[in-house]
C-alpha cells in the first residue's frame, strides 16, 4: 500500500500565496505519476495539476494555469504545489493523488489515480 500525507494547507487573503506539500510512503519503488486535485463543497473533484515521474512533464488546470506550480522531489518521495496570487475561487480541499500506471505522462483524471490522500483545507479571503 502507498500512503500520502498533504500539509502546508491554510488560512491567507486574497493574491496570497501557499505551498503545499504530498508525502508519499510505503510501497514507492517503481515509477508513478502524481497529480494534486481539488473539491470546493457542492462541487465535483477537480483537476489542478500533475508531474510525469521525471517532472519534465506538467500539466495545470485552465483555472490555475500562470499562478500554480507542481513539482517533484523523486528522492525524498515527494511532490509540492506553489500557488500564487490566489483567488477566493481557490478555496477547497486540496487532496494528492498517485498513479503507478503512467511514468512518462500524468493523467487529467481522477479515475486514473489509484492512491489518494486525506486532503488539506485552503481558505482564500476576500
Amino acid at each position: 500500500q502507498v500512503q500520502l500525507v498533504e500539509s502546508g494547507g491554510g488560512l491567507v487573503q486574497t493574491g496570497g500565496s501557499l505551498r503545499l506539500s504530498c508525502a508519499a510512503s510505503g510501497r514507492t519503488t517503481g515509477s508513478y505519476a502524481m497529480g494534486w486535485f481539488r473539491q470546493a463543497p457542492g462541487n465535483e473533484r477537480e483537476f489542478v495539476a500533475a508531474a510525469s515521474w521525471s517532472g519534465g512533464n506538467t500539466y495545470y488546470g485552465d483555472s490555475v494555469k500562470g499562478r500554480f506550480t507542481i513539482s517533484r522531489d523523486n528522492a525524498k518521495n515527494t511532490v509540492d504545489l506553489q500557488m500564487n496570487s490566489l483567488k477566493p475561487e481557490d478555496t477547497a480541499v486540496y487532496y494528492c493523488a498517485a498513479d503507478f500506471t503512467r511514468r512518462w505522462y500524468a493523467s487529467t483524471r481522477a479515475d486514473d489515480y489509484g492512491y489518494w490522500g486525506q486532503g488539506t483545507q485552503v481558505t482564500v479571503s476576500s
